[in-house]
């Protein structure tokens, strides 16, 4: 399977031939589902917090009497049915974190980067060439390279003058390749991967 490569103007100057092992592995939904679930549980704080009856501050003392009144039988303002009263069945401090082996979570990887590599999606540069960080020229190679879609944009390594270039768009996004994600992968329409990029994912998923 080959890709061009592109400059940072968007010219063609080379190609690149991906590895069949990342690229065109076995698609499964099912499994790229599972890891965006597993991410996006793991991303939760957990300290949603509710009281309940025993932890609302209330007088304790009977709030009528038992016998007489035609009302139901109460015996505390602070029962779940009275305003300012404890909640039932509230939500509580907990960890939402979910695991799931290595194994699977590069499967569904290699899933995600088949699917954008069917589609077209994957977009290759030979490097960022950029003398200092400017967002006015980000924008301009990647109105030249993915034209209107959203993009995100792999680097291999910190690159500060590309970060910096990127992080003032509302419509693209620079990450590490060693944070590579499943929600990242599937939230932008398009990725832009430098070489030495490619040849740590290469390393790092291929079979």
């Amino acid at each position: 399977m080959k890709f061009p490569v592109l400059n940072i103007n968007g010219e063609e100057v080379d190609t690149v031939e991906l590895p069949a092992s990342v690229f065109d592995s076995k698609i499964n939904n099912g499994l790229m589902h599972q890891a965006l679930v597993r991410q996006l549980a793991n991303a939760r704080a957990g300290t949603h917090k509710a009281k309940s009856r025993s932890e609302v501050r209330y007088s304790t003392r009977k709030i009528y009497r038992q016998k007489g009144t035609g009302r139901a039988r109460h015996g505390s303002r602070r029962a779940p049915i009275f305003v300012g009263g404890g909640v039932a069945h509230g939500p509580v401090v907990r960890d939402h974190s979910v695991k799931m082996p290595r194994k699977m979570r590069q499967a569904a990887l290699r899933s995600a980067l088949t699917v954008k590599a069917k589609e077209g999606s994957l977009i290759f540069v030979d490097k960022y060439d950029l003398d200092s960080p400017k967002t006015r020229e980000m924008r301009a190679a990647l109105d030249r390279i993915v034209g209107d879609n959203s993009a995100l944009v792999l680097l291999n390594d910190r690159d500060s003058t590309v970060e910096k270039s990127v992080r003032n768009l509302d419509n693209a996004k620079s990450l590490r390749v060693n944070y590579l994600n499943i929600r990242d992968l599937l939230r932008y329409e398009k990725v832009i991967v430098s070489l030495d990029a490619l040849d740590t994912i290469t390393q790092w998923l291929g079979a």
